[in-house]
């Protein structure tokens, strides 16, 4: 009896000293998602986060971005740039299958790239890929033609890839409306195998399964069930009832109170290329063409403020149009930390003062000839979306810079009005308004002079002329350190000029069942690439030897 006690603990001892803990491929999840899904395909599906989703599971792109925001490769093996930047060669990954395992090749790449930049096919990728010219040099070889160097072009080539062979005798007619857009092929980890409608015809789930010959290697998690709801409290319930294991889209006050119960979530807080601040319209509303003005308004705002009470501290406060640990990041520029008495002071030394005892500010106008003496309020309007962290942060600035004697209009808008209606036309005093940078910020697109129409991003219709100049330098400067400095100087420019109060930049927060492991997601470019690494993710494990 001792001795075969003894070779129990013997046998005991050599299997965990020999043997490890590994994921196991088994298991399914079900996840749930906000909206609907219509387009499983890249060349259209920018414009839906759920069809983005879905997408970033089942296809494939030349690149992508890992969980810390770091961009890898994905179909493509390696590249070469040339030509001073304006020839970049992309050799693909050998034997890539597509999911009916037939060889992902150039031919695919092309074909697809073709499709974006065809405007039958109504690609909201075509304006990333207009005058770039495509050739394939071999089988597995891909080459790009730039018209001008531009430094962030690989950051381009994270669309996914369609497969040829199924879309290649689809006209532009029938492109949108064919069956491949909600039961898709493609190279990804994750292949579609169902899906199922309500009785209107609405997407309410669809499953996938690994994809065994995936060439990033056999996802861990057998099935997934992507389940689509239409509003934060529709996803709420599908959780407390068991209905799903991972979500996200959930606000502050329902984040507080998952954490406050528990239920068995890790919480993931994400940082997005993205930031939220105050745009100046001076062309609206003269008060704001004074950098004094301008700048109390600037000391009156106290983010920390915002971010505890609209985020639940879930975010970071910002000072400028770049995000710490961007390349270009620098705190070495000029900050407006909260100092409401510093605010005041200005405004005073300006000749602000309460003439009628309202509690807001006026100034004497100086009389003209023949003319009454005119009294100008100091009141300015901020217009932003009927989204409920938007107004809520409003409602915070109308009541610090009423501390200031500074009178907040409000003008809340429907998602519906306010691109068309107020942005477009750069209708607004002040803009609260949110922007989205990318893992390699463009600032030329929000900050050069060129992009103050209707169809550009510069919200504040910002104009330096040596900024403008920087900026164009900067898109065409392959060195590296050059190019930082450049766009450093840029960043101190505009925060010394001071055309908008940069204000916060929230967490993007995904909740998953703490059954789920292997998730590690810290910083990424956009909310669907939380699924680029999902071929890692497990639920089950086993032994293995060593």
């Amino acid at each position: 009896m001792i001795v075969i006690s003894g070779l129990v603990v013997l046998g005991t001892w050599f299997y965990f000293n020999f043997t490890e803990i590994k994921p196991q491929h088994a298991g399914s999840i079900s996840i749930g998602i906000l909206g609907s899904p219509r387009f499983l395909n890249p060349v259209l599906n920018q414009i839906n986060d759920a069809d983005r989703d879905l997408s970033a599971v089942i296809f494939s792109g030349l690149m992508k971005y890992d969980g810390q925001g770091n961009l890898i490769n994905d179909a493509a093996a390696k590249y070469a740039v040339g030509d001073f930047g304006k020839v970049y060669e992309i050799t693909l990954k050998k034997d890539i299958k597509w999911q009916d395992e037939k060889f992902l090749t150039a031919d695919d790449v092309i074909f697809t790239l073709q499709l974006i930049q065809n405007p039958d096919y109504r690609s909201p990728l075509r304006a990333l890929w207009q005058g770039i010219e495509i050739e394939k040099i071999n089988d597995l070889g891909v080459r790009f033609k730039l018209k001008n160097a531009y430094t962030p072009f690989l950051h381009n080539l994270t669309f996914g890839i369609l497969p040829k062979h199924l879309w290649e005798n689809v006209s532009p007619t029938q492109f949108a409306l064919h069956e491949l857009n909600l039961k898709p092929v493609g190279s990804g980890p994750y292949k579609f195998k169902k899906l199922q409608k309500d009785k209107n015809g609405a997407v309410k789930t669809i499953e996938v399964e690994a994809f065994k010959n995936y060439f990033g290697g056999q996802p861990y998690l057998a099935d997934i069930v992507f389940k689509f709801y239409s509003s934060e409290s529709e996803i709420l319930s599908a959780h407390k009832k068991g209905e799903i294991n991972a979500f996200n889209f959930i606000s502050a006050k329902n984040l507080a109170d998952l954490n406050k119960n528990s239920n068995g979530l890790t919480v993931y807080p994400i940082t997005l290329p993205r930031y939220f601040a105050l745009f100046f319209n001076q062309s609206q509303n003269p008060l704001l063409a004074d950098k004094t003005i301008r700048q109390a308004l600037a000391y009156a705002t106290d983010k920390k403020k915002i971010i505890s009470s609209v985020f639940n501290g879930f975010g970071q406060s910002i000072d400028s149009p770049l995000l710490p640990g961007m390349a270009e990041f620098s705190d070495k520029i000029k900050t407006y930390n909260f100092a409401p008495e510093q605010a005041k002071n200005i405004l005073v030394s300006g000749g602000w003062k309460d003439l009628d005892n309202d509690g807001f500010l006026e100034k004497e106008k100086p009389k003209e000839k023949n003319k009454e003496k005119e009294i100008v309020k100091l009141e300015i309007t901020l217009t932003t979306i009927d989204w409920p962290e938007l107004t809520q942060t409003a409602q915070i600035l109308q009541n610090q810079w009423a501390q200031i004697g500074v009178k907040l209009n409000l003008d809340v808008k429907d998602t519906t009005q306010i691109q068309n209606e107020i942005i477009k036309p750069r209708q607004y005093q002040s803009l609260l308004f949110g922007e989205v940078l990318g893992q390699e910020p463009d600032l030329f697109h929000f900050w050069h002079s060129s992009q103050k129409k209707e169809s550009g991003l510069n919200l504040a219709l910002y104009e330096n002329t040596e900024v403008d100049k920087l900026l164009s330098g900067a898109l065409e400067d392959l060195d590296e350190n050059s190019r930082i400095k450049k766009i450093q100087q840029v960043v101190n420019l505009i925060t010394e000029d001071l055309p908008a109060i940069f204000l916060f930049s929230p967490d993007y927060i995904f909740l998953a069942g703490r059954e789920i492991k292997g998730i590690e997601l810290k910083n990424i470019d956009t909310p669907s690439s939380r699924f680029s690494q999902i071929n890692q993710w497990y639920t089950q494990t086993h032994r293995t030897w060593k």
